[in-house]
């Protein structure tokens, strides 16, 4: 079937076809390790996730690359501030590498618990330096450069069409600039070689022909990306943060260097909202996935949560929507373990699945003709066997979950008898005291015909 993506250059959707027979070729932007991701960042990787998912659902083979970013990224888009690996380094007391290991460790083992496909190829900055000089080379020879006593930038001005990917209004930007440009031609410039501060040594800085220094953020990822992926290639992902410079720079570096646009596609996942403003460390706002672990959430709810929007819409994260998501994935465990051995596929349903999430990765309209399977009358060996095709797509590890056995202490056993003979003798009030302490001791009593149950209490 065909499959249809939004494509951010185009503003449009489009139909997708692969640039090779073979293969899919995608690069997603990966973490600037200085800090330990948070969900919103995570939100962005799961998007990828789904994308190459589903494509891999409709038979492609897909060469997946994500960078490590370690070097090179200044805390202001206008090429100012600390490098972040060297900020994170003064905060920690670690070397710069130390905390680049660190949080890399830790970023694989966020992608791990949320069942996020490894990438095909990881590349780190710091070890692609001689190709990032290379393409600073070409750009260079190209015209395109100018030399400041900080660095050497691109010259912005020599691209009729900088800025298109976000729409920039360049002329309104560079006439009424109300930052401090110093000795860039024009506002929208940017570095692609950052010279080392004179009076100062930095823990990351390399030889160079223009001098000694680091890379600028932006033409890492284009050294990166066409190395393993070609010039041209199908599809470059992010967060929508990256649209207006990250992105718009990779593109007029590839433009200068090769006469592409990098890639066929530009697709962008949207952000996870907290009190209705972006999840951002800058705002002091922001979760990590450890903090779902400690009050004992399931990270494949979060996932489950992040498919309920589609990911070109912001989502809202509340602890009520994440109990929510898990209250419906231990629900699609439960019916599915329930299933049995699996049969054949409904060819009915995969169909009716497989437009839904060829039209735009649409996981929401995906989760609710799930949700028609499972009340479905067909056989339940038909509708395990369909889940579980689905969940190729979802990746919600559902044929690998069985129930856990819990025992129940004797103690919780005792006020729980004790409430029962409460509510016999219609002592409500010590009915309801006995059940907060179930409650407050990490156990929940849930009431049916058949009499009293207890459970451990969600997270």
């Amino acid at each position: 079937m065909t499959i249809k993506l939004f494509d951010t250059f185009a503003r449009e959707m489009r139909e997708f076809q692969p640039l090779r027979t073979d293969e899919v070729r995608m690069y997603a932007c990966g973490p600037t390790v200085y800090d330990f991701a948070h969900i919103g960042n995570l939100r962005t990787y799961l998007f990828e996730d789904i994308l190459r998912r589903v494509l891999q659902f409709n038979g492609y083979r897909v060469k997946h690359v994500l960078n490590i970013t370690d070097v090179g990224h200044l805390t202001s888009d206008a090429d100012t501030g600390e490098d972040k690996m060297e900020m994170g380094a003064e905060r920690t007391g670690k070397s710069a590498s130390e905390i680049a290991q660190l949080y890399t460790l830790a970023f694989k083992e966020d992608l791990k618990c949320l069942n996020i496909l490894e990438p095909s190829v990881w590349c780190k900055a710091t070890e692609h330096i001689q190709d990032q000089i290379n393409a600073i080379l070409t750009i260079e020879a190209n015209g395109y450069t100018y030399r400041t006593a900080d660095g050497i930038y691109f010259d912005t001005s020599k691209l009729n069409d900088y800025g298109y990917l976000a729409r920039l209004d360049v002329e309104g930007l560079r006439q009424g600039a109300r930052v401090e440009i110093g000795e860039k031609c024009n506002a929208t410039d940017f570095a692609l070689w950052k010279f080392s501060p004179p009076d100062q040594k930095r823990q990351m800085e390399w030889k160079s022909p223009w001098g000694i220094g680091f890379p600028g953020w932006h033409i890492e990822c284009s050294a990166m990306s066409t190395k393993y992926l070609g010039e041209y290639f199908d599809i470059h992902c992010g967060g929508e943060d990256h649209i207006p410079v990250h992105h718009s720079n990779e593109m007029a570096q590839s433009q200068a260097s090769s006469g592409t646009k990098l890639a066929n596609f530009w697709m962008h996942g949207y952000f996870l909202q907290i009190d209705d403003a972006k999840m951002a460390k800058s705002s002091g706002k922001f979760l990590r996935l450890a903090t779902l672990l400690d009050r004992k959430c399931d990270p494949l709810a979060y996932r489950y949560l992040c498919l309920t929007a589609h990911y070109r819409s912001h989502l809202s994260f509340s602890w009520e929507s994440l109990y929510g998501a898990e209250t419906a994935l231990n629900k699609l465990r439960k019916v599915s373990f329930e299933w049995g051995d699996p049969g054949h596929v409904d060819d009915d349903f995969v169909d009716r699945f497989t437009l839904c999430i060829n039209e735009d990765l649409n996981t929401p309209k995906a989760l609710a003709l799930t949700w028609n399977l499972v009340k479905s009358k067909l056989p339940p060996a038909t509708k395990k066997a369909t889940l579980l095709h689905f969940d190729k797509v979802f990746g919600l590890l559902l044929s690998d979950w069985i129930p856990k056995v819990v025992g129940i202490p004797d103690d919780i056993i005792s006020l729980v008898e004790k409430r029962d003979i409460a509510r016999l003798e219609k002592r409500w009030t010590d009915a309801d005291s006995l059940r907060e302490q179930v409650h407050n001791l990490g156990f929940e009593i849930e009431d049916n015909s058949g009499g009293s149950e207890v459970k451990p209490k969600k997270c």
